[in-house]
């Protein structure tokens, strides 16, 4: 017994080291590679919204531009030919149950925090392991993360997620597509719980079935990290996003047409 407290006060002291200087780690390292690994290209971040079609991934498939995806992205997959080249989750609800489906998915990199490998025993093959900082400011950078081997800055989002590695790895275009920033059942910028029966959530009715109940989609921190992200491309210049989407209600991002995207 005392054996194993000893143990396990060593691991937790050296995870807190670690953490403090991820870039110096294995997984740390690991990340490390990636930078400006796409420098100039651009590339589509995938969200899981209604407005979300198989013909579209399927042009981008076809179009050979690369893709960051997310979460039950695999429901679709029975619809479509089309695979991400990433794959990010960092949500314990969804990955807790569904670690085979994200083992499974065909992506070049799939990216978990080291947070829940370390913390919440979740364990998926050949990941990429980055630490994802809840707490700090980082006010130079709006609360984004510049430098992904040490951090990667959590906002409420795992759009942000995909962003914040998409910039790291040198992507210079990003555009949105299925993020439609709306859901049956959220909280507005005001704190008020708004209902809206007509909406759907996801591409598919069953995306969340077990785990609705525990949901209640929060806009205000997605709304502002959207802003802090545009703020960023203006301040810096390196970068642009741009909002394909079909439709939603996402407007901090100028949109564009989703034909115009893949042709661009």
């Amino acid at each position: 017994m005392l054996i194993n407290r000893l143990k396990n006060s060593y691991t937790a002291r050296k995870q807190t080291r670690d953490s403090r200087h991820f870039e110096t780690t294995k997984y740390g390292k690991a990340i490390l590679a990636l930078k400006d690994s796409r420098k100039g290209e651009k590339c589509f971040v995938i969200g899981n919204g209604p407005s979300l079609t198989a013909e579209d991934l399927n042009r981008i498939q076809d179009s050979g531009i690369p893709s960051f995806a997310m979460n039950r992205v695999f429901k679709f997959f029975p619809q479509t030919k089309w695979r991400p080249t990433y794959y990010i989750s960092e949500d314990i609800l969804i990955l807790k149950d569904t670690i085979p489906d994200v083992e499974a998915i065909p992506s070049e990199i799939t990216f978990i925090p080291v947070n829940l490998h370390w913390y919440e025993n979740i364990d998926v093959k050949n990941a990429r392991y980055f630490w994802m900082d809840y707490g700090s400011e980082l006010k130079e950078t709006f609360g984004l993360s510049l430098d992904c081997a040490h951090a990667v800055r959590c906002r409420g989002t795992v759009t942000t997620t995909c962003i914040q590695f998409a910039l790291y790895m040198g992507f210079t275009e990003i555009y949105l597509l299925g993020i439609d920033h709306n859901y049956s059942k959220s909280i507005d910028m005001n704190g008020n719980v708004v209902e809206d029966r007509s909406v759907r959530d996801y591409f598919v009715d069953n995306y969340d079935a077990d785990i609705k109940d525990q949901v209640v989609h929060d806009m205000r921190a997605p709304t502002l990290a959207f802003g802090d992200v545009e703020q960023l491309s203006r301040r810096l210049g390196t970068f642009r996003v741009f909002n394909a989407t079909r439709g939603g209600k996402l407007e901090v991002f100028e949109r564009v047409s989703f034909e115009d995207a893949v042709k661009r």
